[in-house]
Order: C-alpha cells, then sequence, then structure tokens
C-alpha cells in the first residue's frame, strides 16, 4: 500500500480509500467481511456520510472497526438532508445543522471523533464562512480532527480556508470526467490541500464491464444520469475502448488503469473507487502495481481529454449543487 499526507493534516492516508456510499444495502456480515479484507490489505482511509443508505452506512462501520479504531483514518460528510416526498434530497450547511449532524453521525459510528468531516455539498443559501465556523467550533471541541469540503469551486475553497484549514477537497475525477476536478487542482495545490477523487473509474464506465445499457439491471440509478442515456451511451462507450486497447498493451485491466493514472497525477491525490465485492478490491488494488512513465501517461491522457465524454455528468438537479 501507498500513503500519503492529507493536506496540511498529520493524517497518513491509504492512496486507495474504501468508499462506503452502498454499504448497508446488500447482506451486512459480507459487507463487514469484506472492509476488514480491506484493513487487511492496509487501506485504512474510509469514505462515509450521514446519507449513505440512510445512516446505515455509518452504524455499519461503527461495528466493522471496533477494536480496529487505531487503524483507520474515518472520514464522513454531512449537509444532505432528505425531503419528505421527494427523491432528491436539499442541503442544509446552516451552523445548527452542522452541529446536529456531527452529533448524529458520532451516535451512528460509536465514535468520540472523526478524523476528516466533510461538507457534502455547498448551501447556496449559508455563506460558507458561517458553515466552516461551525466546523471549526466542532474541531475546537474535539469532535472533530481534520476539514474538508466536497464539491465546491475553487473561490469557495479559498473563502473556506480563509475561516479554517481546509485539508481535503472531494470531487468527482476521472479520465471520462476530467474539467471540473482539473479546474479545482491548481487551487487546491497552491492552498496544499489534499484532492480525493469519488467515481474514479466513471461510475463503472472504465472498468470495461458495462459494453451496452442493457448490462445495468432495470433499477440500476445509473440510468438517470445523462452520460448513460442512449443518446450519450454509444460515444461514451466508445472512448472506453480506447483505454481498453492501451491497458491491453500494458496487460492491466481498464480500470487499474484509470486508477493508476489518477494516482500518479500527484501525491495529494487519493481515489475512492467502488468497492463491491472481493473482486472489485483485488483489482483495485492491483492498480498500485502499474507503473506509468512519461510516455504513458501522456498516451493515456490524450485518448480522453477534458471535455471528451457526452453528456453532464450529473442528472439535471443534483448538477446544480455541485462546483459552488
Amino acid at each position: 500500500m501507498i500513503y500519503r499526507t492529507l493536506g496540511h493534516s498529520s493524517l497518513q492516508v491509504s492512496c486507495i480509500a474504501f468508499g462506503t456510499s452502498r454499504f448497508g444495502r446488500g447482506p451486512e456480515r459480507e459487507a463487514i467481511q469484506l472492509f476488514r479484507r480491506a484493513l487487511d490489505l492496509g487501506i485504512n482511509f474510509i469514505d462515509t456520510a450521514d446519507e449513505y443508505v440512510d445512516g446505515r452506512s455509518e452504524e455499519l462501520i461503527g461495528q466493522a472497526i471496533a477494536g480496529r479504531r487505531e487503524q483507520v483514518v474515518l472520514a464522513s460528510k454531512f449537509g444532505f438532508v432528505a425531503v419528505p416526498g421527494s427523491a432528491e434530497p436539499t442541503v442544509d450547511g446552516t451552523p445548527e445543522h452542522a452541529a446536529r449532524a456531527c452529533e448524529a453521525s458520532l451516535r451512528r459510528l460509536g465514535q468520540e471523533v472523526i478524523d476528516l468531516y466533510y461538507l457534502h455539498r455547498v448551501d447556496p443559501n449559508v455563506p460558507i464562512e458561517e458553515t466552516v465556523g461551525a466546523m471549526a467550533r466542532l474541531v475546537e471541541q474535539g469532535k472533530v480532527r481534520y476539514l474538508g469540503l466536497s464539491e465546491a469551486a475553487p473561490a469557495t475553497i479559498r473563502r473556506a480556508h480563509a475561516v479554517h484549514p481546509i485539508s481535503a477537497v472531494e470531487t468527482e475525477y476521472s479520465l471520462l470526467y476530467r474539467t471540473d476536478a482539473e479546474a479545482t487542482l491548481p487551487t487546491t495545490r497552491e492552498l496544499g490541500i489534499s484532492f480525493v477523487a469519488y467515481s474514479p473509474l466513471g461510475r463503472g464506465l472504465l472498468t470495461g464491464a458495462i459494453r451496452e445499457l442493457s448490462d445495468l439491471p432495470p433499477e440500476d440509478t445509473r440510468h438517470n444520469y445523462p452520460r448513460f442515456h442512449a443518446e450519450n451511451f454509444a460515444s461514451n462507450r466508445a472512448l472506453v475502448e480506447r483505454i481498453e486497447v492501451i491497458a491491453r498493451e500494458m496487460a492491466v485491466t481498464p480500470g487499474q488503469l484509470g486508477l493508476a493514472w489518477l494516482l500518479a497525477q500527484g501525491d495529494d491525490v487519493t481515489v475512492v473507487p467502488g468497492m463491491g465485492n472481493t473482486a472489485h478490491l483485488d483489482e483495485n488494488l492491483g492498480a498500485l502495481a502499474v507503473e506509468l512513465d512519461a510516455k504513458w501517461l501522456r498516451r493515456v491522457g490524450d485518448a480522453l481529454p477534458p471535455g471528451s465524454a457526452s453528456g453532464a455528468r450529473l442528472p439535471e438537479e443534483p448538477m446544480r449543487k455541485v462546483q459552488l
């Protein structure tokens, strides 16, 4: 495993994190076993949120890390609030909600402190200074160690960092979804903030496993994402085929190549790929053995230049909540 320092913090995190957005949707015993296997293999960076599976993700993580807390860098997020009768949550960045949400997450996790606490989305109705000020008070109270932002625009990151040091910014970033991330990286690097890439495999497209839209179950939420719509999918699939060609030449999987390319962008980058089962876990960790020199990095990056994917990266309503 490769470990990297998270921003200006004292945290040493595995460059591949364990994402838990679906932790609790399937058999819980198997999920905990998978999680503990990841710990055994050196993954120590755990990424969750209070909204994941309505809080059940945090509860299961609390069970899974029992007796192993010292091995874990625990990150969670707050900000999304469910709206009765709506599938789309709203965002609450008020100081009052920050305090309530942190207490609730600590209770579900069974912990006294969260290592890295993110604002999941910026609340357009609350100045970022007020939200981060409330998060800073959580640090003062010993409930949180370090602060992060998710999907914040560069100007917002600067304003937040002026109130209290931000250790990490989490934004969607993959070979297919580069534009927003690459517009944000110069700011995070100037400020010494680490960049955490979520959905680093393009929501599964870059694994090569999704060759037809029919490969996705009818209930799969990715059908709602524009880049999986029929009018966009064929051209995006053709982009993935370019990566598959290079991956075959290197005798690695397309997913491993995609993760290795991201990790090679700098020591300030960590990735949070999906970890649905043991096979996914093992394949993701295989990216650590992929060595990309300048020639290969350039060839991979040129194969999928920024903006080459068709369709927005999120559905219309969630898209309004990013890069604020």
